[in-house]
């Protein structure tokens, strides 16, 4: 059964910090480069960061770079996304997925990132 199983989200403080978890299913996640995407209330997903399926060339979008760090663990089939300085604006459900199209195969529940001010 192919997952996306993502979690380390909730409701926290501006300026606290938080790390997600995504667990994928090997065929999405090997030879992968993977994302994280999030989407606001109201708006579309987008990405926000992605990494090389070799761990490598981190990118990240405007709003969060110098603030979000996003890591992987090839053995584990695992992406993570470490967020510190965290703004109301952060607040959104995030979601883990293969960067590709062509080798994502649909998309987790994702998790709850709800920052305060």
């Amino acid at each position: 059964q192919v997952q996306l199983v993502e979690s380390g989200g909730g409701l926290v403080q501006a300026g606290d910090s938080l790390t997600l978890s995504c667990v994928a299913s090997e065929i999405i996640f090997k030879d992968s480069a993977m994302g994280w995407y999030r989407q606001a209330p109201g708006k579309q997903r987008v990405i926000i960061a992605s990494i090389t399926a070799g761990g490598l060339s981190p990118s990240y979008v405007g709003a969060v770079a110098g603030r979000f760090t996003i890591s992987r663990d090839n053995a584990k089939n695992t992406v993570y996304l470490q967020m510190n300085s965290l703004k109301p604006e952060d607040t959104a459900v995030y979601y883990c997925n293969a960067v590709s199209p062509a080798r994502q195969k649909g998309w987790g529940q994702g998790t709850q990132v709800t920052v305060s001010s």
